[in-house]
């Protein structure tokens, strides 16, 4: 890889960043952790898996098409 191409110079750039980050790094793994509960949550609350509880073993694609056509 060239030392003076722009990907090696953008790449450098941010490596070179965050090695010499201190309280920054402790922020990016607070925003990380957050991130996951986050999505954690949205999943087991929001996103419940209605096919499984609605369609047969074996017959969810027969019961996804059904229900999109029905609509």
């Amino acid at each position: 890889m060239k030392k003076h191409g722009l990907f090696y110079r953008i790449f450098d750039l941010y490596y070179d960043g965050f090695r010499h980050m201190t309280i920054g790094k402790t922020l990016w793994l607070v925003i990380a952790v957050k991130l996951v509960i986050i999505f954690a949550v949205l999943r087991l609350f929001f996103f419940p898996n209605y096919i499984k509880e609605h369609a047969a073993s074996g017959d969810e694609a027969e019961f996804v098409a059904s229900q999109v056509l029905n609509k």
